[in-house]
């Protein structure tokens, strides 16, 4: 029982320090207890109506490959919640309902792989020599790419006869607790669905011709639970971005599915990534349901650098704020190229030779130091705009307004500050196609997004896809970063997450030499 603190020897002062000292305390208690249950009540309430659709009256669900694909992300969002529940120390999840399928045997024609774990002492306390007497086995299924494979953990059971104490190697931990799956299995769907752009469905039927059978919906439990196990890691990428001093931002629509309304409507996927001529190598996907500038501007926060974006309007409010706007120098020659390409402009043939020049050099000072590279510029690259840009006013006086021309010359005299930024500093690249080449992905692999109606399966798959490119920016193997950082995690220090950041990851094998 614990005894109250003698105060006697305290004055008036200190006591009253104290007392504001304890209630500052139990305010912030209190407003953590009301922070957690009302996430909670939101997530029991979204799991929910999650579950209704998910086991509801089959008239109410899509049918063929949308249903497949909406009932895979609905199976990982049940999963990524229940995850979420119990890291806040919510109700437990409730138990399976009955048609849920039920775990088979492993197949016993895999190869199996045995990993020992021993007690690190197996002299009992009481002096005596423990005896082995048995050992429990515990099996995952493991999959290098092509191959399933079977790792068997034993754990020898060692006793005492002398005073009867039994001593047992704890499991290694893992990221879904008593799971199946290895880290490397884990791995491989995250890949498969998000960088080879394989829906759970067809990833089942592969696995089925391998000779495992893992239903979709074992597997969208897996996606669901990593997503909210990463995510950490998509934060702490996001902190390293907006560190820095110039950002590229672009974003791409993608279709939303939500249960129970048959419908799509758009959402879409933002990239941020650091300027082309930082040293960090990395990119953050965030999805949002709708365009509004707002996104851009909650992501980026307190963020005031140098922000190279294309001439989307719902960025000028983060201009207001105090970020600089870098042109997209790619978009105002697209301008002049389409209209060559349809009607043989010549004045646009003029402007895209032009602009061909500032590239030309731009391509000469690509790996230069960027004080080296604002001299370049300096010498050979503001003659050449200053001349387009004198070329570009004289040619608007002469067309009318309204033409194909007109509207191509606007673009450019409109935004030729922000287009002539980078002129004046040696970190800006002169276009926004570095961002460009990382939203790509996205694009190739649109079809099989089709996301549940929260932002939950799609904030999922900007997180995996998150780490996923930036690993391949930083030269890695998706499949072998995803496999060592999921083995980590369980056991990483939060205070060292950087440390399994892409930019910053060693292997765990390499680590310890």
């Amino acid at each position: 029982m614990k005894t109250a603190p003698n105060l006697d020897h305290l004055d008036a002062d200190a006591l009253r320090a104290l007392a504001a000292e304890l209630m500052g305390k139990l305010e912030r208690q209190a407003q953590d207890i009301h922070f957690k249950d009302t996430h909670i009540r939101k997530l029991t309430h979204e799991i929910a109506v999650l579950r209704r659709y998910r086991f509801g009256k089959k008239s109410e669900q899509l049918g063929g490959e949308q249903g497949l694909l909406l009932e895979d992300a609905v199976d990982a969002d049940i999963a990524a919640i229940e995850q979420e529940l119990i890291n806040l120390g919510g109700p437990q999840p409730e138990q399976k309902a009955v048609s849920q399928p039920k775990r088979q045997a492993l197949p016993p024609a895999l190869p199996r792989i045995q990993v020992h774990h021993e007690p690190h002492s197996t002299t009992c306390a009481c002096g005596c020599q423990m005896q082995r007497i048995g050992e429990d086995i515990t099996e995952k299924l493991d999959y290098t790419p092509g191959v399933f494979s079977v790792e068997q953990h034993i754990r020898g059971k060692w006793a005492c006869r002398q005073c009867e104490t039994l001593t047992q190697a704890p499991m290694p931990a893992q990221v879904i607790d008593k799971g199946i799956a290895t880290s490397g299995l884990l791995a491989h769907v995250l890949v498969a669905k998000y960088a080879d752009h394989l829906p759970l469905y067809r990833q089942e039927q592969i696995y089925a011709r391998a000779g495992v059978k893992i239903p979709r919906s074992t597997l969208a439990e897996w996606v669901g639970v990593c997503g909210v196990r990463l995510q950490p890691l998509v934060d702490a990428l996001r902190e390293a971005i907006l560190k820095e001093p110039v950002v590229h931002v672009d974003e791409t629509p993608v279709q939303v599915l939500q249960p129970g309304n048959k419908k799509t409507h758009r959402a879409y996927l933002w990239a941020y990534a650091p300027g082309a001529f930082q040293n960090l190598k990395a990119v953050v996907y965030d999805f949002t349901e709708g365009r509004s500038g707002a996104y851009a501007r909650a992501f980026l926060g307190d963020w005031r650098g140098e922000l190279v974006c294309d001439d989307y309007g719902g960025y000028k409010a983060c201009f207001e704020q105090g970020m600089a706007e870098v042109g997209c120098m790619a978009h105002a020659r697209r301008k002049f190229f389409e209209l060559h390409q349809s009607g043989k402009s010549q004045i646009a043939e003029q402007a895209l030779k032009s602009i061909g020049q500032l590239y030309e050099i731009e391509a000469q000072g690509a790996n230069l130091a960027p004080e080296e590279r604002q001299r370049l510029r300096d010498q050979q690259a503001r003659p050449i705009a200053e001349a387009l840009y004198a070329w570009m006013t004289a040619h608007r006086s002469k067309v009318p307004d309204g033409t194909g021309i007109a509207r191509a010359l606007d673009y450019s005299l409109k935004r030729w500050a922000a287009l002539t930024r980078y002129l004046d500093d040696g970190r800006l690249p002169i276009d926004n196609n570095w961002i460009e080449n990382q939203i790509r992905p996205i694009a190739l692999g649109r079809k099989n997004w089709l996301f549940a109606g929260s932002q939950r399966a799609g904030r999922r798959a900007a997180a995996v896809m998150s780490l996923i490119q930036s690993a391949k920016m930083n030269g890695h193997d998706p499949y072998a970063y995803l496999t060592d950082i999921l083995t980590r995690l369980p056991t990483h220090p939060n205070n060292r997450i950087d440390e399994l950041l892409p930019q910053n990851w060693v292997p765990a094998a390499a680590s310890r030499r």
